[in-house]
């Protein structure tokens, strides 16, 4: 992966969902999902597992024209690699497209396409950040980036930069293992509030201390951020019939009333 992005691949596609869009019973889930589901003691770590899964069925459902009822969802599985890195079957076969998942307060998204190669994506919310948080997981030049600003900018800048590097460890394969600040993000932007770009998406650029190259996307909806970083460049993500619109998104956090699962 090192040295230069390659041509630009196809276009993904992204479709987000809540916690008000699970299903009241458990038979969208295909055995092996539902087993995992069951074993979880924690509220909150058993509803993102269940969002992560209704957002990647419902994009793979968009993309393969499966229906998106009961019965179709139940023929997807969103299943994991060893590394964690997740990937989707229909009728216990690969489903011929790439996925990467996130979560956040209550909501999940799923970028989905063919052929989209190590992709990875972040869904976060524009919050407080420290200045200690700001030195101990930014790069200096990123550190400049957040400090030029104040106020509402300075709260997204930060939380842009951070959920880009998110991503970009999703593609390097490394999660939190790795340190932060040997992946720098570049926010190529006018204006921080909300891009300009394409359809409400803003371009990144990413670069590893180990020379390897990323290209990505960033937009702002409501209180969420969305980036979305890959090996390869990807034209500007497409939302998918049927997605929540995270613009009118609220944070949830039902599971502060319940913490162990019944």
């Amino acid at each position: 992966m090192a040295g230069a992005v390659g041509a630009e691949g196809p276009a993904p596609a992204w479709l987000a969902c809540g916690e008000p869009d699970l299903p009241t019973s458990e038979q969208w889930l295909a055995p092996r999902e539902a087993a995992r589901a069951a074993g979880m003691r924690f509220t909150k770590r058993r509803t993102e597992y269940l969002l992560r899964r209704l957002a990647g069925k419902r994009a793979v459902a968009g993309v393969t024209g499966l229906a998106d009822d009961v019965t179709g969802l139940a023929r997807i599985e969103v299943a994991n690699h060893p590394g964690g890195a997740p990937y989707a079957l229909v009728d216990g076969e690969p489903a011929g497209c790439d996925v990467s998942l996130t979560d956040r307060a209550g909501w999940a998204v799923c970028l989905v396409g063919p052929d989209l190669g190590r992709v990875g994506c972040d869904l976060e919310l524009v919050e407080d950040r420290s200045d200690g948080f700001v030195t101990d997981f930014l790069t200096p030049a990123e550190q400049t980036y957040v400090r030029e600003r104040s106020g509402a900018d300075r709260e997204v800048a930060v939380n842009l930069v951070w959920s880009a590097k998110e991503s970009a460890l999703k593609v390097l394969r490394t999660g939190l293992r790795r340190d932060t600040r040997t992946v720098e993000v570049t926010v190529e932007a006018p204006k921080i509030g909300r891009p300009e770009g394409r359809d409400g998406w803003g371009r990144l650029e990413l670069s590893t201390v180990g020379g390897d190259l990323m290209a990505g996307w960033w937009r702002r909806d409501g209180r969420f951020l969305l980036t979305v970083a890959a090996a390869q460049h990807l034209p500007a993500p497409v939302r998918l019939p049927g997605s929540a619109d995270l613009v009118t998104a609220r944070p949830l956090h039902t599971w502060l009333e319940r913490p162990l699962a019944p």
